[in-house]
This record gives C-alpha cells, sequence and structure tokens, in this order.
C-alpha cells in the first residue's frame, strides 16, 4: 500500500470513532485530575 491509495472508508469510519473515544478518554482523565486538585485544596 502506498501513500497514494485511497483509504478504505470503513478503516477511515473506524479510525474516526478510535479517535472520538480516545478524546473522551482524555477529557474525562483531565476533569478527573481537575476535581481531585480542587478537592486536595479544598481539604488543605
Amino acid at each position: 500500500m502506498t501513500p497514494n491509495d485511497p483509504i478504505d472508508p470503513e478503516i477511515r469510519k473506524r479510525q474516526k470513532s478510535r479517535a472520538l473515544v480516545m478524546a473522551l478518554a482524555l477529557g474525562a482523565f483531565v476533569l478527573l485530575l481537575y476535581g481531585i486538585s480542587i478537592a486536595k485544596m479544598a481539604l488543605a
């Protein structure tokens, strides 16, 4: 497969859904760290 080959639409769809899941997981992780930081400051 060369870089100029068209990407199969099914593969592209799978990549897009995987990227969305990773973005949501990263966002949830950031919110978790933010919440933990706020909780630690409130207890200090």
